[in-house]
């Protein structure tokens, strides 16, 4: 049985789509639910971003609505974005991470246009996953996961959300199904002369930081 963790944030409408297609995938695949905070890997790797860029920002929000719309799934953006994603983070973590708490909570963010902010929608959603003292989401525990999930996931090379990782490999991107699959099926892919050519292509120029 072939297995991958994914490494997410909530923040991401990336990350929702991505979930959202997961019924591309094998079925056989086994799927560990892994949330990081996507501004600590943006921290790691002194990245921005793509809502702190004005016109990436514009693109984004566009595309996630244009693929949405091409997928049939349904999404709308929540009344402010970016939010402080660090609640819901844990808040799945204190669901034991599990597929249903982590689709009812994107779900909840990327489909009802509320604000993610709003403390009585959001203890209402802890509710409905079982959880009754929002206090239980400051457990030392349930940070240090988040924590350890977040510096994992750099060390393995992840420096976006979402992100598979299988067997070393990271596959970034809402996009990245296709090519995942075609790893899955066939891991030589990446052992090609030109896979492993650019693999190891120099750095002719770089700009200065």
């Amino acid at each position: 049985m072939p297995t991958a963790d994914w490494y997410f944030d909530v923040i991401s409408p990336y990350a929702y789509l991505h979930l959202q297609r997961f019924g591309e995938l094998p079925r056989d695949l086994a799927i560990t639910y892994k949330p990081v905070l996507f501004a600590g890997l943006l921290n790691h790797w002194g990245q921005k971003g793509p809502a702190e860029i004005g016109p990436k920002r514009t693109w984004t929000y566009r595309s996630c609505q244009f693929w949405a719309d091409v997928h049939g799934i349904p999404f709308r953006f929540p009344t402010a974005h970016p939010f402080n994603s660090l609640h819901h983070q844990r808040l799945i973590l204190a669901c034991g991470a599990t597929e249903k708490a982590v689709r009812r909570v994107f779900e909840r963010v990327w489909t009802t246009g509320g604000d993610p902010a709003d403390q009585a929608s959001f203890a209402s959603l802890a509710r409905t996953l079982g959880i009754e003292d929002l206090s239980a989401l400051g457990d030392a525990a349930i940070k240090d996961t988040l924590r350890r999930n977040t510096e994992e996931a750099a060390a393995l090379g992840v420096f976006g959300v979402p992100s598979f990782v299988a067997d070393g490999q990271v596959f970034w991107g809402n996009d990245s199904i296709k090519f995942f699959n075609a790893w899955l099926a066939d891991p030589a892919i990446l052992q090609s002369p030109e896979m492993r050519r650019i693999d190891a292509l120099p750095i002719a120029a770089a700009r200065k930081t």
